[in-house]
């Protein structure tokens, strides 16, 4: 009797295992952030309900960041044509001195992005940090540029990542942005769906 009773339990839980081990839990959390609108946000809350795909910017880079953001675009498009819907993108800039609301606005036009489902957001220095801490992104300033009138803009080396999130603001994946596999993402994205 013991040993049905075990091999029964065995079985339940291990057919009850997600695909996926909670990187972090973010459902506790509260940023309070600004949009591409200067929107007040309150992050991981504007995606609560929602699958989330999220990306860690600065709009001065050079080479990951666009990387990342089109990647991103990649997704969002291979979804909508899969019809695949109630998927919240995000991208977060960990620059937010230079990174405000209308610079990432600029940055969201110029790359003609679909901003139904995508925001960009950005907040105080303080906050940002805070958040950047907590996902694990580390962003350290390396060589800069002076421009004529005097305003000065870093670059970063940065970790490269986008995330996974789930409805319950459970992050449950890391990926490497700027070469994200993307029906990887997409075959994750229909396995939590």
């Amino acid at each position: 009797m013991n040993k049905i009773f075990f091999l029964l339990l065995i079985i339940i839980l291990t057919s009850c295992k997600s695909d996926f081990e909670i990187v972090d839990d973010l459902s506790k959390t509260n940023y309070n952030l600004v949009d591409q609108n200067n929107n007040s946000i309150s992050f991981p809350q504007v995606a609560k309900g929602k699958i989330s795909v999220i990306g860690y910017i600065f709009t001065n880079c050079p080479d990951i960041c666009p990387l990342t953001t089109n990647n991103m675009r990649l997704i969002q498009e291979k979804l909508k044509k899969e019809k695949i819907d109630n998927v919240q993108f995000i991208s977060i800039s960990f620059d937010p001195l230079q990174d405000k609301p209308e610079t990432l606005k600029k940055f969201a036009e110029v790359r003609n992005l679909d901003l139904s489902n995508w925001i960009f957001l950005t907040g105080e220095k303080k906050v940002i940090d805070s958040l950047m801490s907590r996902v694990k992104i580390l962003a350290v300033k390396s060589d800069s540029t002076v421009f004529k009138d005097g305003r000065k803009i870093y670059y970063y080396v940065h970790t490269d990542r986008i995330q996974l999130m789930d409805r319950e603001n459970k992050i449950l994946k890391n990926y490497k942005g700027s070469s994200i596999n993307i029906d990887e993402i997409i075959n994750d994205i229909k396995k939590i769906k």
